[in-house]
């Protein structure tokens, strides 16, 4: 029988306007140290945002949303820091910031199957 397996999530959220402290949860991250698990899924529901944000660039926003899965997952030529350990992305993408793209808090969770944790994860803050 699988271990469970300690991780941490956060929701990614989209704040438009960050003096607002409005927010649409966009996608969630999951980490695990012990089996060195990282990922992200996140989905831009681009009526939602018009309703909030109008005048947002939603390309941008896009490719913003890509790069912080790009750093996420390691990919080579998303920059020094997805080269970086998967903890330190982690921590560096969980990171408490002022700007349009943010994470929550981490959380705690255990787990047998991360990848499918992640998926109900996303199912429920995101869906």
């Amino acid at each position: 029988m699988q271990d469970s397996h300690l991780y941490e999530y956060a929701v990614i959220r989209l704040v438009p306007k960050v003096e607002r402290e409005e927010f649409i949860n966009v996608g969630v991250g999951i980490f695990s140290k012990k089996t060195g698990f990282i990922n992200m899924r996140y989905l831009l529901n681009k009526e939602k945002l018009s309703v909030i944000c109008p005048d947002c660039d939603l390309e941008e926003i896009e490719r913003n949303l890509d790069s912080f899965r790009r750093i996420c997952i390691g990919q080579k030529n998303a920059g020094p820091i997805a080269q970086m350990d998967a903890a330190s992305r982690f921590r560096w993408l969980t990171a408490t910031r002022s700007s349009v793209i943010q994470t929550s808090l981490t959380h705690p969770g255990f787990s047998k199957d991360l990848e499918q944790t992640l998926n109900c994860l996303f199912e429920e803050m995101v869906l």
